[in-house]
């Protein structure tokens, strides 16, 4: 008798250990879609400050704007971090064409390009070659010295259209807009062209970091990117065997690096203070749009969760910390200082999440862990159900977090639908008209409530959480 009134008592307990759970799900999706903050958040970020690229006016706008805010959540600690961040300035808006002809006769079509950020200037005059065209970098090599020097390499490898993770498609080019000017530099290239990083066939040139590596300055070439539209264009041009030539202009500058700043606000745990949780995005973003999706949706997100979790009443028993980075577009500065100083007060960092794939309807997680704290986490998935949320699996979790691994931290990343990303990723139409309120505010309800369980139950304790069955 006594057994089956255990085995009675530990069912009921479960149950509602359960329900309980649910109900602050459903609590926490309720604040977010009916009360929440994040919309407002980031039409001030877009609208009133704007484009905020590490070491720009605007950058230090959006630390004083989101410092003060959080400071408003009435949360235990709000403070900055100081930083040193490169500053690079783009100048004068780029000019391009492409010139088809002889000298007695020639077209010139203008073009749609932006300047790579870490790339330098063109001379006052501009920029003039022939365009040799390759889709890869053994494309490039098979040319070799005798066929790129003295021309401006035209790199026109397209996003693969056929990945419906678009985040696999953009990292099977990326590396033709970070490296193509090291990779054409070293064979006499003058110039280097980048097709836009887009699957959208449109008129806006995406920018993005590029990088020259160990090239000496005097080897370093300017480099750009050409909208979709106008890459081909230019390779239609190039097939019919016109031998175009390529003329743009840019006068971007290098300066020295600047002090800034990561903001981070503290809710101390009641259990457990020494056990920190950190969710974030980075503050920073590129300077042709406002930075919406890319990325102040992930920063308004962010601090949303600390504000959900006050609203609903739930009181953390570990340190849960917003952490709004800087520097993530070029140079991961912010990420990297955190993680070091952390190490250097031997802070335990147990769990980490990041938003940066924009503020679309979100779909699930991604988790840098180990398999036993996936299985672990799986126990969960029958709480995210009613809300749609679906996507539990290992993978690839956020730049600005990913400097905090080791060997028991688990890190995750918010994983949004993905199809749209792309066709605002860098570029000037990353406005927040192309934010969706209600798609904004689901992310950062999902964000909370994996918070709000990981807090509840700890890493590697997961195991003990009832599952809830259909």
């Amino acid at each position: 008798m006594n057994r089956i009134a255990a085995f009675i008592f530990t069912f009921l307990s479960i149950s509602l250990f359960a329900q309980d759970d649910a109900a602050t799900l459903k609590n926490i999706y309720k604040q977010s879609l009916t009360n929440g903050q994040s919309y407002d958040w980031l039409d001030y970020l877009s609208n009133e400050i704007g484009g905020r690229l590490s070491g720009s006016e605007n950058a230090q706008k959006a630390v004083e704007y989101t410092k003060a805010e959080l400071e408003k959540l009435g949360l235990d600690k709000v403070w900055l971090q100081e930083v040193m961040v490169p500053k690079w300035v783009r100048g004068e808006k780029e000019e391009a064409y492409i010139i088809v002809g002889n000298n007695d006769l020639k077209i010139k079509e203008s073009v749609n390009i932006c300047a790579l950020g870490g790339s330098t200037a063109t001379s006052d005059k501009g920029l003039q070659a022939k365009v040799v065209e390759v889709k890869s970098f053994e494309e490039l090599a098979e040319l070799g010295e005798e066929k790129v020097k003295g021309k401006i390499v035209f790199f026109n490898g397209a996003m693969q259209a056929d990945l419906i993770n678009t985040f696999e498609a953009y990292g099977g080019c990326s590396k033709q807009r970070y490296a193509g000017a090291y990779e054409a530099s070293k064979l006499g290239a003058v110039g280097v062209i980048v097709r836009s990083l887009n699957l959208r066939q449109d008129d806006f040139p995406h920018t993005g970091s590029m990088g020259y590596l160990d090239l000496p300055e005097d080897k370093r070439i300017p480099s750009a990117a050409i909208s979709t539209n106008d890459a081909n264009t230019l390779s239609e041009i190039i097939a019919s065997g016109a031998n175009p030539e390529f003329y743009f202009k840019q006068s971007c500058q290098q300066y020295d690096d600047v002090l800034s700043y990561n903001v981070i606000g503290e809710i101390t745990g009641s259990e457990f203070p020494n056990e920190f949780m950190v969710v974030g995005g980075h503050l920073d973003s590129w300077d042709l749009g406002d930075g919406s999706h890319d990325d102040g949706a992930g920063v308004v997100q962010s601090m949303e969760v600390l504000r959900l979790l006050k609203e609903s009443g739930i009181k953390p028993k570990r340190s849960i910390r917003v952490v709004l980075f800087m520097n993530e577009e070029n140079g991961l500065r912010g990420g990297r200082k955190y993680a070091e100083i952390a190490k250097e007060k031997g802070e335990n960092h147990i769990f980490a999440l990041e938003s940066d794939s924009g503020g679309f309807t979100p779909r699930g997680f991604s988790f840098d862990c180990s398999d036993a704290n996936l299985a672990q986490i799986e126990q969960w998935r029958s709480l995210f159900k009613p809300y749609l949320i679906h996507f539990f699996e290992k993978g690839y979790s956020g730049a600005d977090i990913g400097p905090l691994k080791n060997d028991n931290i688990v890190l995750a990343g918010l994983r949004p639908d993905s199809q749209r990303y792309f066709d605002y990723h860098h570029a000037s139409n990353d406005t927040f008209d192309a934010v969706n309120k209600r798609e904004l505010e689901l992310g950062a309800a999902t964000m909370t409530s994996l918070v709000y369980l990981f807090d509840k139950y700890g890493v590697n304790q997961i195991k003990n959480v009832p599952q809830i069955k259909d």
